[in-house]
């Protein structure tokens, strides 16, 4: 993924680099979703697992608490064994505590596999923007952060656009194109 003088020397638009950078957003996306979206399946959960009310937090929150605890771990490990190893570990832990998690018959097992799912996300999520800028070249790097920055519709001006108009609104003088905190 790098050149012989060890620059990054994907681009962006090149199919290698979509597939990194889809590749990398998908298993953080999943990865953080998975934090929240089990309170929407909680009530079915509850029911269907005759989870107390102790049980149901414990279902939620074993998945934050591990990830939280062990997110600084998975950092370190992926500088000592190699990020995207580190992130295909961790994509494939959590893709089998999930699997785990699906069929678990009681309320105990459900939180062990979703303390395991935590550990997963933890050994995939710090890797994720360490690959982006260890592989894209550096003029892409932003747009691999965030994509479509830099264009007319991007999130970053219209964000400008908007904190202009706000600061104009009271009293501000810069313009839509530039931020309050900074002028061209």
């Amino acid at each position: 993924m790098s050149s012989a003088d060890g620059s990054p020397d994907v681009e962006l638009d090149s199919r290698r680099g979509r597939l990194l950078l889809t590749t990398v957003v998908l298993g953080t996306t999943v990865a953080s979703l998975t934090a929240t979206v089990v309170n929407v399946a909680l009530p079915t959960l509850a029911s269907d697992l005759d989870a107390s009310s102790s049980g149901q937090k414990w279902i939620v929150n074993a998945y934050t608490l591990t990830l939280a605890s062990f997110i600084l771990v998975g950092g370190s490990l992926g500088d000592r064994f190699g990020r995207a190893r580190l992130y295909r570990i961790g994509v494939v832990w959590f893709a089998v505590a999930s699997l785990l998690c699906a069929i678990a018959p009681t309320v105990e097992l459900l939180i062990v596999c979703r303390l395991l799912q935590g550990i997963g996300g933890a050994l995939l999520t710090p890797g994720s923007l360490a690959i982006i800028e260890s592989s894209l070249r550096s003029d892409d790097r932003g747009r691999g952060v965030v994509p479509g920055r830099g264009s007319p519709g991007s999130p970053e001006r219209s964000a400008r656009s908007s904190v202009g108009s706000w600061w104009r609104s009271r009293g501000g003088g810069c313009s839509s194109s530039t931020s309050p905190s900074r002028s061209r």
